[in-house]
Order: C-alpha cells, then sequence, then structure tokens
C-alpha cells in the first residue's frame, strides 16, 4: 500500500508539535510492512532526514502547462487574501499577531518562476492563505504523477491539498485533525479557516483525531457523524542519548517548569498564580516559563505585580536539544492547557524521569494514568499538587517510575498500525 501524505512541515524545520507528531507518525508507519510513504510538504530545504522517507518538496514540482484534473468543484486556484496572519500550529513569535481578519480580494493567477516552479516559504506569515491553495494547485499535479492507494492530509492546511488530491486521482482521503480553530482561537473562531476544516472534513472518508475531546470538537461543532471520525492517540519517540542528563541543576531549590506556547490556549497565566501560590508556604522553589507568544509581555508584567520576578525565570522559545536540557533541569512539569487537542511535551517529560500536572482540558490526559490532572482554572488544586511533589519525595518518585514506564508504552508504530486499519477500511 502506498500513503500520498500533506503536511506543511517536516523536520528539522519545524514550528511546534504539528511537526513532531506527523514526523514520529510516519516514522511509525515505514515500521509496518507493505506500507510505503510520499510525504509531500510546501518547501523542502535539502537538509531533511529521507534516508526512510520520501520527501517531495512543492517547490521542486514544475507545474508550467499542466493540465487539472478537477471532479468535486470548479473553482480550485480561487483563494482568499487576509489582512493578518493565520497561525495554525504556529511559530510563537507569530501567535501575537492573531487578531482579526479581512477578506482584501479574490484571485485565481498562479504566479511561477521562470523555471516554472511556485515558490513557497512554508511558514506562517501573511501570504499563508495564497501558499495554502498554490500548495493544492501543485498536490493536483503530484496526484497525476505518482501511484498511489490512498491520501493522507495532516491540519487544516495541508486538507485543500488533500482534496486536490483526491479530485485528480479519485483515490480516497483521510484527514488527520491535530488541533481545529475552537483549539487556536479559545473559542472566537475565524470563518476562513472553519470553512477550509470543515471543506476538508466533509470531503474525507475518514477523519482522525488525536484524542476523544477532539473528536467530540469535530462532532459537534462541525457537525460530521460520529462513525466517520476515529480516534487515534499521539505517542512519543524513544528518548535519544544525547537528550538524556544533558544538564545538572546548579542551586538547591526545586525547579518547576512551564514549557510551551505562551498563549491564552496554554493556559499561562493559571501557571504564575498557582505558582504566587505555593511561595506563599515555600521559598525553595523556582519557576520557568518556557516559551514565547502573545501574552509574554502581559505575563512578565503580572510576575512583577505579585512581586516574585527573583523566584520565576522567562526563557524564550526553546527548541531541539534546548527542550530537553530545560527538562533535565526541572523537578515538575506543568502543562495547564485550556484547550489541548493532545499534548506530547508531557510525555516527554516523562520520558525525563520528571512529574507533570497536566489539566483536564488536555487529550493526553484521557491516557495516563501517572500524571496529576486539574482543572487549568483550579489554581489552588493546582498549587497543592505542586506543593505535595516537591515535599513529598515519595510522591515524587512513584509519578517518575511509573510515568516513565507508562509513557515508555506509548510508541508510534502502535498509533501506525491503528492508522493503516483505517485505511484499509477506505480503499
Amino acid at each position: 500500500m502506498r500513503v500520498l501524505m500533506f503536511g506543511w512541515e517536516f523536520p528539522p524545520h519545524i514550528a511546534g508539535g504539528l511537526g513532531t507528531a506527523c514526523y514520529g507518525l510516519t516514522k511509525g508507519m515505514l515500521s509496518l510492512p507493505d506500507l510505503d510513504v510520499l510525504f509531500v510538504v510546501p518547501k523542502s530545504y535539502g537538509d531533511e532526514d529521507q534516508s526512510s522517507i520520501k520527501l517531495v518538496g512543492a517547490n521542486n514540482v514544475r507545474v508550467t502547462k499542466r493540465k487539472l484534473k478537477l471532479s468535486y468543484r470548479k473553482k480550485i486556484l480561487d483563494y482568499i487574501e487576509v489582512d493578518s496572519k493565520l497561525v495554525p500550529y504556529v511559530d510563537p513569535k507569530e501567535f501575537g499577531k492573531l487578531t482579526t481578519y479581512g477578506v482584501s480580494g479574490i484571485k485565481n493567477c498562479i504566479q511561477t518562476n521562470k523555471k516554472g516552479y511556485i515558490e513557497f516559504t512554508g511558514k506562517y506569515g501573511a501570504e499563508l492563505m495564497k501558499e495554502i491553495y498554490n500548495y493544492a494547485f501543485v498536490s493536483n499535479v503530484i496526484a497525476q504523477d505518482y501511484s498511489f492507494d490512498v491520501i493522507h492530509a495532516h491540519d487544516w492546511l495541508a486538507y485543500p491539498a488533500g482534496i486536490a488530491a483526491k479530485e485528480a486521482s479519485g483515490k480516497p482521503l483521510v484527514i488527520h485533525v491535530h488541533a481545529t480553530d475552537f483549539d487556536r482561537s479559545g473559542g472566537k473562531v475565524n470563518p476562513t479557516v472553519f470553512d477550509i476544516e470543515r471543506r476538508g472534513m466533509i470531503a474525507a472518508d475518514k477523519i482522525i483525531t488525536v484524542s476523544n475531546l477532539t473528536r467530540n470538537t469535530v462532532i459537534h461543532k462541525y457537525g460530521m457523524p460520529e462513525d466517520k471520525v476515529v480516534t487515534v492517540y499521539n505517542a512519543v519517540d524513544p528518548l535519544a542519548d544525547d537528550r538524556k542528563n544533558v544538564f545538572k541543576k546548579g542551586v538547591n531549590e526545586k525547579l518547576v517548569t512551564f514549557l510551551g506556547r505562551i498563549t491564552k490556549q496554554k493556559g499561562p497565566e493559571y501557571f504564575i498564580e498557582a505558582a504566587h501560590l505555593v511561595l506563599q508556604k515555600m521559598d525553595n522553589v523556582r519557576f520557568v516559563m518556557a516559551g514565547s507568544g502573545d501574552m509574554m509581555e502581559k505575563m512578565i508584567r503580572r510576575v512583577a505585580e505579585l512581586k516574585m520576578s527573583d523566584k520565576f525565570h522567562f526563557t524564550g522559545f526553546l527548541k531541539g536539544n534546548e527542550v530537553f536540557s530545560m527538562l533535565s533541569l526541572s523537578d515538575l512539569y506543568i502543562m495547564p492547557s485550556v484547550s489541548e487537542p493532545f499534548g506530547i511535551s508531557p510525555l516527554e517529560a516523562m520520558q525525563s524521569n520528571v512529574p507533570v500536572i497536566i489539566s483536564h482540558q488536555s487529550g493526553v490526559a484521557e491516557i495516563l494514568t501517572y500524571a496529576i490532572k486539574t482543572n487549568y482554572w483550579d489554581v489552588s488544586a493546582m498549587a497543592d499538587a505542586i506543593y505535595g511533589v516537591l515535599n513529598y519525595p515519595a510522591l515524587s518518585s512513584t509519578f517518575k517510575k511509573f510515568g516513565k514506564t507508562e509513557v515508555d508504552k506509548l510508541k508510534w508504530e502502535h498509533s501506525a498500525q491503528k492508522v493503516k486499519d483505517i485505511y484499509d477500511s477506505v480503499i
């Protein structure tokens, strides 16, 4: 079986959980017999690991003098230009520009360079909508040039590409919902993004969601039939040797870490309020907010207002081994997300022998037993949990030991097998 898979980013050029999840799932799929994946991204850079995955960049596909094969709708080239930047699983530095969106015009032309290629940035900038539909144009061409059995499109940026490939080939389409705009926007849904998401869901033969939390959103907010939507949980790659015990802590104080985008979705303000309560009861503790985003300045000001700047640190955006360096210093990891479709970072913390506190409003809470769970808004319960883990060694060691055992069983190969079963059901 051959899979034509569309994503938006591929390691090492990733901005968040979407690229990590796509890469992990794809590697897991390649461990299965008789399964081959052709992974397509808008822009390939040439330094990607292609030892086991064949990667195609839409920027390297010549499109001049090509005919589109359209069977479902006629105006595949139409795109809407918007005034500000749209964000999916987003580069944290761009998240602050998520405001309001205004339609400035509709065009239906495709611009190529002198060699007949469409140029892509592959990022989340002002031309994002244009790139999404240019990507769909190229995807229609790719679907004519390659043989495959099923199409798999990851998240809303790739749904138009998946639809275009289906129009060209008539092959079944599976879409993978890693997040919805209800999660990203805090309920203030962008109608343009919502329309793209819903079109993808309607066109799909099956819809994969990363948690039952997200599955319920797809069913109830987008009106999809229950039997069309299947949950396949994410997993985590084994911890590489170069990411183990990267640093040793140089102070005799406990370290509590928030690691993620500093945005409304991630609940950073609740972390700060809980930290303030903990500091009323103990002094030998420091708190770290690792990440960046539109709420960062507000959070810095709140820490100053609470007069705990000497106990609170902002690192900025961390990536790659920097994440594991931070975890190696941490005594506790917290993810107080307001709406988290899944959440891979707690799994990485548990791999690193760090106990975790997560919100009930996260998809990963559905599969973890050895994680402490609180409601994101219940800062008193969160503070109690922080105090307990930091002051009772037996509690901390229990979550470290059994948490690592639990997370080590969450393998991408298992998720991949479930995805393959979904392919079999639609072919």
